[in-house]
């Protein structure tokens, strides 16, 4: 038996991205920024991570920049060509998403009037 799982805690690089795909369900885009798992390790590397449903909805409506996350799912991998014709690849995190603290910098941050935990499809 196969186990494909990760835990992840970091702050959001960005606003989240909510989009709806063609069957209806709804999904959240999210960039994460983890320290220590940059190339060397002190530095920091980013991850993609996509909640699905009601979660991510949550996530879209209550989250933005500088959120500090626990993401607890599973790696996907993901191949696309670029319009040039490129071969592309990356590694993103399917799954749940839990609020942990606002941003650092930003005491004006709306909190959650709950702590959601998102749920992947």
């Amino acid at each position: 038996m196969n186990i494909n799982k990760c835990i992840f805690t970091g702050r959001l690089t960005k606003d989240p991205e909510l989009r709806t795909l063609p069957s209806g369900t709804s999904v959240c885009e999210l960039r994460l920024a983890v320290d220590g798992m940059g190339r060397g390790r002190d530095e920091v590397g980013y991850i993609n991570v996509s909640a699905f449903g009601n979660g991510g909805e949550a996530a879209a409506k209550h989250l933005g920049k500088g959120w500090l996350v626990a993401v607890d799912g599973r790696l996907e991998f993901g191949e696309w060509e670029t319009q040039a014709g490129e071969k592309r690849h990356d590694y993103s995190v399917v799954g749940t998403v839990e609020f942990l603290a606002a941003p650092r910098s930003d005491s004006d941050a709306p909190e959650p009037t709950e702590a959601p935990e998102l749920v992947a499809a």
